[in-house]
Formats: C-alpha cells, structure tokens, sequence
C-alpha cells in the first residue's frame, strides 16, 4: 500500500482559516452560531475552527462533542460492544445555526447518524456540514457546506487525519493499493 501526504500542517491550518471564513461570511456573523465536533477529530477541528472564528471576529463561538456510537446504522453488525463515549452540548440547540464538523466525509452515514443525535437535543434552525476532506462516494443524499478540501479516492483506498490533539504530526495521508 503507498502512503501519500496529501495536507500537510500548513494547508490544513490555510483549511480551516477558510472554512472559518465562510461560515462567518455565509452566517452574516456569528449570532446564534455553534459548532458540534464528531469525535474524534471533528473535536479537535470544531475547536480550532472557533479559535479561528474568535481570532477574526473576536467573540467566542461554542463548541459540542457529539459521539454518534449509538445513532450508528451498523452498530449491530459490528463485533463486540461498541466503545460510548460522551456527548457534551452544554447550550441549547433551539433556534441556533449548527455546525457539524467532521475529518473525513465518506459515504454520509456517519453524518445522518450525527443529525439524528442533534435533533434529540433540540430544534436548530438550521444545521450545516464543515468538512477536512471530502473523498466521495456518498451513500445517502449528504454534501458538506464548507470543504477543506475534494479528494476523489477509491473504494478501496484509506484517507487518514492526524493531528498535533492526538500527539500526532498535523497531516492528512491518503494510502492506496498498488
């Protein structure tokens, strides 16, 4: 399998300064606006993203952690318990702007499991989908609003976001059969 960086540090850190950006620019501001990070990446993500908001509009956004374990389609088809984590969404979701933010979007799946999770906390107004790398091969009717970056794969091939959070090099690879 050849391993390939696709981002490295600096391109992600210019990612994610854009996709701050645009949320501001397409939320006229930050009123009512969170952010939801899906464990485990999307935290860290939804974190540097609202320092990122604080850092140009210099008011603090709020950040969630959602773990979708449980609101997962194949949580029965997969061997052994699975691990639940925390969700912690200490602010009321009604009438607010979400968004969600993920690593990878892949099939979309993860993301329908993620809004179900949302609408059992409350009624947003709206909920829109930032994303690190959208790599295709959607599933179900699912786009992010806002993408660090489009990367047609494989089936078959692996996208991988490690961060400086997990004790990681800040880089996102991409590995493909040979």
């Amino acid at each position: 399998m050849s391993e390939k960086v696709i981002i490295d540090s600096l391109g992600i850190g210019r990612a994610l300064s854009r996709i701050a950006h645009e949320i501001i620019e397409r939320n006229k501001g930050t009123e009512g606006l969170v952010l939801i990070g899906i464990r485990t990446c999307g935290i860290h993500l939804a974190k540097r993203i609202a320092e990122k908001i604080r850092e140009i509009e210099k008011c603090e956004v709020p950040v969630g952690v959602l773990d979708i374990t449980l609101y997962r389609d194949d949580i029965l088809t997969k061997k052994g318990h699975p691990a639940v984590r925390k969700t912690e969404i200490p602010f009321n979701l009604s009438g607010k702007v979400v968004v969600l933010v993920d690593d990878v979007l892949y099939t979309g799946r993860t993301i329908r499991a993620a809004m179900d999770e949302v609408m059992d906390f409350g009624r947003p107004d709206m909920i829109q989908l930032a994303v690190l790398i959208d790599r295709g091969h959607r599933e179900l009717p699912i786009r992010a609003d806002y993408v660090g970056k489009s990367v047609p794969t494989s089936k078959s091939a692996m996208i991988k976001v490690l961060l400086s959070e997990e004790g990681l090099e800040d880089r996102v690879i991409l590995k493909e059969e040979q």
